[in-house]
């Protein structure tokens, strides 16, 4: 279970206890920063090393960039669509169905306010996680079958510094950013965590095998998906 602390400079931090970490590793959003420590790691560690790194955290914080939603901003991909309208109302309403989503905006919206932006990006992204679990198991389910790369169990999760990953015990995590991504993409990104209940590494063997799934393309895949990132 994670743990949380609100810090008055540094807003919220998620404490996330990872048992194949061997250090702290922070992660900066605009309203909150994950850090994933080690096992048997105190709370009383974490607070001294947040200290020693607060000026950073707070330049990193500042630094971070996210994008500004407003009437203008659309989410338009293969397995994802996301549109705000204007319409006379008092209040904001999420209309959601499988694969779209419509944000109702009042006419006096003020889309400069940080509430209504963190808001607004909490209602996407748990209308991302919803459809998430609808897709991505089944399609990992299928390139598994597939290609006979069987694994034990898959989890859909809010990572924004991996699309995925697969433990040693071979237990699958995806993002749910991964329906940011067109389609070729997400199939790349599962193949990729599914070669890994083969190969852990990415040495010689596990890029012979992703290469021989991906017709070849695996390097080239992996520079395309370099050009997104797992937010919006």
């Amino acid at each position: 279970m994670d743990q949380i602390i609100e810090d008055k400079e540094l807003g919220r931090l998620i404490i996330h206890v990872n048992p194949r970490a061997k250090r702290f590793i922070f992660r900066t959003r605009n309203d909150e920063i994950t850090i994933t420590i080690p096992p048997k790691t105190s709370l009383k560690e974490v607070k001294v090393t947040i200290e020693k790194l607060r000026e950073k955290l707070l330049i990193s914080k500042k630094n971070v960039l996210t994008t500004h939603i407003n009437l203008d901003y659309k989410i338009q991909t293969d397995f994802f669509e996301l549109s705000l309208i204007q319409e006379n109302q008092e209040r904001f309403l999420a209309h959601s169905e499988p694969g779209k989503m419509k944000i109702i905006c009042p006419t006096n919206a003020n889309f400069e306010d940080k509430k209504l932006q963190i808001w607004l990006r909490k209602v996407i992204e748990e209308a991302l996680r919803r459809n998430a679990k609808i897709i991505l198991p089944p399609k990992l389910y299928m390139l598994s079958e597939k290609n006979q790369l069987h694994y034990e169990s898959v989890k859909i999760n809010s990572s924004r510094g991996r699309w995925g990953s697969c433990s040693a015990k071979q237990n699958i995590n995806l993002s749910y950013f991964l329906l940011l991504l067109p389609e070729h993409l997400i199939n790349y990104v599962l193949l990729h965590e599914l070669c890994h209940t083969k190969e852990m590494n990415h040495g010689e063997k596990f890029w012979k095998l992703l290469n021989m799934l991906t017709d070849n393309k695996a390097l080239e895949l992996r520079n395309e998906l370099k050009k997104y990132k797992t937010n919006f």
